[in-house]
């Protein structure tokens, strides 16, 4: 019973919310929303008379006002005021349509259609927009190619997969976009082409994620290139100057530690007793740490197909240090702190094999030349 009850109020908060929605909606002017809201609470509660109220004060004025601005905007000079006039067809039938799914909506108001007139304005705004996009194209230069694209793109969202529309926008696109090539990672040493695999390959996932880092600019693999006989903008040359792969540094350091407090370090008799003797003991601490440090230094250079000149050059660096830390002692463990003794526990590890080495401080080298890339071309 009590959940029924709950039930009941948590409706009845609900319908309240509703009809309160399209009365705001109503009281600032938003007729569309008022008489949305307003349906979508009578085809629940199809007796909620506020509700039906509000639908009948909402309608005649959401009709006026998008029919006042269709006309306002037929006197309109902009090439492009089909759009808007399609989108105050399309509200209209959007409203239409809610109205009319509504058994008690359609009998308390006459809903208007106007599926022709949104067809009409719909034919004119595709035709603006093509005509506008052919006339851009035809003038032959990227920067007229992307305002075609655009025109073409717009002409598809209005009507799409019509006519020849596709092949437009690959046409045009084609012409619009800035091509690069990224070449193949060089390294000079042959002991480490497996970690340098390893760097291409992240590169080359970079480059098919960011394929088009923005909307005009297409990165290629030069066996994507070779394939289709491009003839990119740019060429981009990477290339590892020079490496240092497991430079090892091992440091030690021996001091004499004493306990912090003072320890039981032999007894004595006295009378028939033994009594401690307290004092504080000593080690000989013998710390060693193994350095072993690898880097290296990438090349890049951007290079303009056409006239061979080089547009744009950076080196990146990058370190990897890997580490290792251990210790040994003479003499009473118990002078030795609680960290100290764990250190003597430790023992000499093995560092990574060269060819981890290589990959580790490529990392870094490789953050900063993605961030590098997107940068430079997102002015493209």
């Amino acid at each position: 019973m009590k959940k029924y009850v709950y039930l009941l109020i948590t409706l009845s908060i609900i319908f309240l919310a509703g009809c309160k929605s399209a009365k705001k909606s109503l009281k600032r002017g938003d007729f569309d929303d008022s008489v949305l809201r307003a349906v979508e609470k009578l085809k629940n509660t199809p007796n909620h008379i506020s509700s039906l109220d509000i639908l009948k004060a909402a309608y005649p004025r959401a009709l006026e006002q998008h029919l006042d601005d269709i006309s306002r905007n037929k006197n309109n000079s902009d090439p492009f005021r089909w759009e808007t006039e399609l989108d105050g067809y399309v509200s209209l039938n959007k409203l239409s349509d809610a109205i009319n799914k509504c058994s008690v909506c359609a009998r308390a108001v006459e809903a208007r259609s106007f599926v022709p007139e949104e067809r009409n304005a719909r034919d004119q705004a595709f035709a603006t927009r093509y005509r506008e996009g052919e006339k851009s194209f035809s003038v032959g230069t990227r920067e007229s190619a992307r305002v075609a694209y655009e025109h073409f793109e717009r002409a598809n969202a209005i009507s799409p997969n019509r006519d020849d529309i596709q092949r437009k926008l690959d046409e045009s696109f084609e012409v619009a976009t800035f091509k690069v090539v990224v070449e193949q990672v060089l390294v000079t040493s042959k002991v480490y082409q497996l970690s340098n695999a390893y760097f291409q390959d992240r590169i080359n996932e970079f480059l098919q994620t960011n394929k088009r880092m923005n909307k005009f600019v297409r990165f290629y693999t030069p066996g994507e290139a070779t394939d289709i006989k491009l003839k990119p903008d740019h060429i981009i040359t990477l290339q590892f100057d020079d490496f240092v792969v497991g430079q090892t540094l091992v440091e030690r350091n021996t001091e004499t530690v004493t306990s912090k407090d003072s320890v039981k370090v032999s007894e004595k008799t006295v009378g028939k007793m033994k009594v401690p003797i307290y004092g504080k003991v000593t080690a000989k601490l013998t710390k060693s740490r193994k350095t072993v440090h690898s880097s290296g230094l990438l090349d890049m250079r951007i290079q303009d197909f056409q006239n061979k000149r080089i547009v744009d050059q950076e080196k990146f660096t990058g370190e990897y240090n890997w580490m290792c830390e251990w210790a040994n002692y003479n003499g009473d463990e118990r002078a030795l702190t609680a960290a100290e003794l764990r250190m003597c526990k430790s023992q000499e590890l093995l560092p990574p094999a060269p060819q981890q080495l290589f990959i580790e401080f490529s990392k870094p080298i490789y953050d900063r030349l993605t961030n590098k890339l997107k940068n430079y071309y997102a002015k493209y």
